[in-house]
């Protein structure tokens, strides 16, 4: 009964973690400190599902990436930014392992095991570790990225990803992961 309960308890702090996943890469000798400015290009088509094609989900991303921009020193500027920002919004279809089994094994709970005496709990290769099939889900992603102006390169780049499973969950999510993307930026808020 003890096990279960630390599984269940583990389980359910695992449940409660973020369930975005943030990456970044960025051109390292590059000194943000120097960019005082920045304005938008046009975001990119994905091709993929038409989740964030509309007004609601692309004024979510501005909105939201604007106030992230104001709060690291960064100003709007039409004529001559020093970057220039695009976003790509992308939902597609993946897959994952799905798991399964025998929790405890061809002997029942307290049947014999050479190993042990007691509860099986999914492991001797009986248990819950083994995939047994293939899980169909859809995973959004928004990829933001600096685009120095005079040298027409991209100096920095950072996605989020998550599981959508409405589109309008995905919408109103926005915020919060475009806030996630910018928790990556290299200036910090001030």
């Amino acid at each position: 009964m003890k096990r279960f309960i630390l599984y269940f308890i583990t389980l359910m702090v695992l449940a409660s973690c973020s369930a975005y996943q943030y990456h970044t890469t960025k051109i390292q000798s590059t000194d943000f400190s120097q960019y005082h400015t920045y304005g938008w290009l046009p975001p990119v088509d994905s091709l993929s599902k038409s989740y964030f094609n509309n007004d609601i989900a692309n004024a979510n991303i501005l909105e939201t990436a604007n106030q992230e921009l104001e709060a690291r020193g960064l100003t709007y500027s039409k004529d001559n930014p020093d970057l220039l920002f695009r976003y790509i919004a992308i939902v597609n279809n993946k897959s994952r392992p799905l798991y399964g089994g025998y929790p405890y094994g061809p002997w029942g709970m307290w049947g014999y095991n050479p190993w042990m005496w007691g509860p099986r709990w999914g492991y001797h290769g009986y248990g819950l570790n083994r995939p047994v099939g293939e899980e169909r889900y859809r995973a959004g992603h928004i990829i933001i990225e600096a685009r120095d102006r005079q040298s027409n390169t991209v100096i920095w780049q950072a996605r989020g990803s998550g599981q959508v499973r409405t589109p309008e969950e995905a919408i109103n999510k926005l915020p919060e992961i475009v806030a996630g993307v910018f928790d990556q930026f290299p200036l910090t808020k001030q």
